[in-house]
């Protein structure tokens, strides 16, 4: 069977069963009704777009889900991404770096392929910025 994930990834030649994974079957996708922090993210160079959503309760992240679509590398740190910071507190959630998504994914990924990776990182941390500055 051939799979046809993402034609443009150039890494090591094949994706770890992880990240496909994730990607065919991905956890937390969706949408929250009335969640207190909802933001868009997108990466022009690839189209590739993510929407987090979070509800909030004693000021931790509980419950959190994305839509979007784009490369595997995208949708499966946006899948990871979610079942890590479930649960945490919104600074918790603020500490998170580029590092921990990279670690996450498990592979070593160029500067591009890295703006796909942390594509829902940045959507969770400009929804934060924006919730906190209401």
């Amino acid at each position: 069977m051939k799979e046809s994930l993402d034609p443009d990834y150039t890494g090591e030649g094949m994706y770890r069963e992880n990240i496909i994974d994730h990607y065919k079957n991905p956890h937390n996708r969706g949408a929250i009704k009335n969640a207190d922090i909802k933001h868009t993210e997108n990466n022009p160079l690839c189209g590739d777009v993510v929407t987090v959503s979070l509800k909030l309760s004693a000021g931790r992240a509980e419950d959190i889900k994305f839509q979007g679509h784009g490369c595997a590398i995208s949708q499966a740190a946006a899948s990871m991404l979610t079942d890590e910071i479930k649960g945490k507190t919104l600074e918790e959630i603020k500490k998170t770096s580029r590092e921990d998504i990279v670690n996450m994914l498990g592979i070593e990924i160029g500067p591009v392929r890295t703006k796909c990776a942390v594509l829902g990182l940045v959507a969770v941390k400009e929804g934060i910025k924006e919730f906190e500055n209401k």
